[in-house]
């Protein structure tokens, strides 16, 4: 099987070894801000996260059909696609095929609890509430102007996220739908490179 073509030739890439370590300190340092946002700030209360079959199921199909919508786009917008591409051959190429696992997990977990677990009830639960956080998250995704549409993407997925936890008021459902769709997306791509 050939390698997959790098969409920027100058592309330095990272090892295995270098992904997984970046990957558990993000989540850690995304835990830490999280923990003390919620010291610093005593009106602030994290979003619940209550465990129901009902939630998991929901979680999945929002997840899935994030998935599907990026499929869509990924198709459809050459700019995004450009930038996927980027991200995903840095991050997913050097990565074993169970390693997806923590990158589903992960950031799965840690960005859900910063994003929507903690900033999103503490700015508020409203639509400027929603838009400050979802702004954040895709902010979080930026790695260079020329990949902007990575990061209006991670917007509208923040909001996508954000707008699954104010109406089911569960923090599990945008949790399950974050891991799913990065297990999927990133399966599917690692397999078809």
């Amino acid at each position: 099987m050939s390698e997959p073509s790098s969409p920027n030739p100058n592309l330095e890439s990272l090892s295995r070894v270098q992904i997984l370590i970046a990957m558990g300190v993000t989540a850690v340092v995304l835990l830490l801000i999280a923990r003390l946002w919620l010291v610093l700030d005593a009106s602030a209360d994290m979003l619940s996260v209550q465990w129901s079959s009902q939630a998991v199921l929901i979680g999945w199909g929002v997840g899935l059909g994030i998935t599907a919508a990026s499929s869509l786009l990924y198709r459809l917008w050459a700019a995004y696609r450009q930038s996927a591409d980027y991200y995903l051959e840095l991050v997913i190429t050097p990565l074993a095929l169970p390693d997806l696992i923590w990158l589903g997990l992960l950031p799965g977990l840690s960005e859900e609890l910063l994003f929507r677990g903690v900033m999103l009830p503490a700015i508020g639960l409203t639509w400027f509430g929603l838009a400050i956080s979802s702004l954040c998250f895709g902010i979080l995704h930026f790695s260079g102007s020329q990949h902007w549409s990575y990061v209006v993407w991670a917007s509208v997925i923040g909001a996508v996220l954000g707008l699954s936890a104010i109406y089911s008021g569960n923090l599990l459902v945008p949790i399950v739908a974050h891991i799913t769709t990065n297990l999927v997306s990133s399966s599917l791509w690692k397999l078809r490179s």
